[in-house]
């Protein structure tokens, strides 16, 4: 059965929540956000592509870091409003130039910070 994008449940912005993971460590690298046209970019480009809501236009990631999403999978989950992205990574997800945006832990109620900026 062919995939169809708009088959997909957008929120009143016309977009749908995208949590991507490392396809090989399963490490859950990002959330970031796609709509209708950054999803067919992202299958036809093998490139993951999100759309940026403070800029407002499409972002290829990687595009301008070299930090690039190849992408190895796209899944719908169950009530078709949260995609999940298999990828594989090269370089830091996070604009924060760590591994993963994921980076802080809260224990016993304190905030640890569980990894630091990758070195350039």
């Amino acid at each position: 059965m062919p995939f169809d994008p708009a088959t997909l449940r957008f929120n009143a912005d016309g977009l749908v929540p995208v949590i991507a993971q490392d396809a090989r460590s399963h490490e859950v690298l990002m959330m970031a956000w796609m709509n209708a046209e950054a999803v067919t970019r992202t299958l036809e480009t093998g490139r993951v592509t999100y759309w940026s809501r403070s800029r407002q236009a499409f972002w290829v990631k990687g595009e301008t870091s070299g930090h690039i999403q190849e992408l190895v999978d796209l899944r719908v989950d169950c009530d078709r409003d949260c995609l999940l992205v298999l990828v594989n990574q090269t370089g830091a997800a996070c604009h924060t130039n760590r591994r993963t945006c994921f980076y802080t832990a809260v224990r016993d109620g304190t905030e640890i910070e569980l990894m630091a900026p990758e070195a350039d």
